[in-house]
């Protein structure tokens, strides 16, 4: 037998329990739940679409951002790392930005106005590819009202209850809002923020209340 010029790999075939459990992973990765943040409920790991909107305003120096937290009991205790911007998936041949002042009407019962300015999408850790706009939109939530959706609650009792898809929207300084934000979203923070002061998120920590 020749030597081989470089150094040889060698792939061992898996026993046939390694190919069950390797099944079974992928079998539960596809049933993962995960925190990709449309209010409701989490979503299966799919390749999806969202398309939403990031309103802002200032307060002298501060940028504070609206952020939307998704409503239903799975999300109900949840707090740093579970808002959102309000948001909602969109179809292929469909306008993006049509969709994301159409979904965010639905979980706020507001439609923002002015100037909006497209931000970099963002691919989630599910999959999912999120593309926003913002806008400088001073809000001030007396009209909030989101719409609603129905799920078996508790799981296995056969009961179907209707909670809202958002239960709560606030404004917030853009460094608590990387902190109250998803984790897959906490770029479009910090992108807004420095296209509106010229600086970084990081080197502001400190302009707060």
């Amino acid at each position: 037998m020749k030597e081989s010029a470089g150094p040889v790999r060698r792939v061992r075939s898996p026993a046939p329990m390694g190919i069950v459990r390797r099944l079974v992973y992928v079998l539960l990765r596809s049933m993962q739940l995960t925190g990709d943040g449309d209010a409701g409920q989490p979503e299966a790991i799919v390749a999806r679409k969202s398309a939403g909107i990031l309103p802002y305003r200032r307060r002298g120096e501060r940028v504070e951002v609206l952020l939307v937290h998704p409503g239903g009991p799975l999300w109900a205790r949840k707090d740093a790392g579970a808002w959102s911007i309000g948001k909602g998936e969109y179809h292929d041949g469909e306008d993006p930005f049509t969709a994301a002042l159409r979904e965010f009407l639905e979980e706020t019962g507001h439609r923002p106005s002015g100037t909006f300015a497209e931000l970099v999408p963002r691919r989630q850790p599910g999959g999912k590819l999120i593309r926003a706009w913002a806008v400088d939109d001073d809000w001030d939530l007396s009209g909030f009202t989101s719409n609603a959706f129905a799920m078996e609650w508790p799981r296995g009792s056969n009961t179907t209850r209707t909670f809202p898809e958002v239960d709560r929207v606030d404004w917030f300084d853009t460094v608590t809002a990387v902190e109250k934000i998803l984790p897959g979203q906490r770029g479009f923070i910090e992108e807004l923020h420095e296209r509106t002061t010229g600086r970084r998120l990081a080197a502001t920590a400190s302009v707060r209340e």
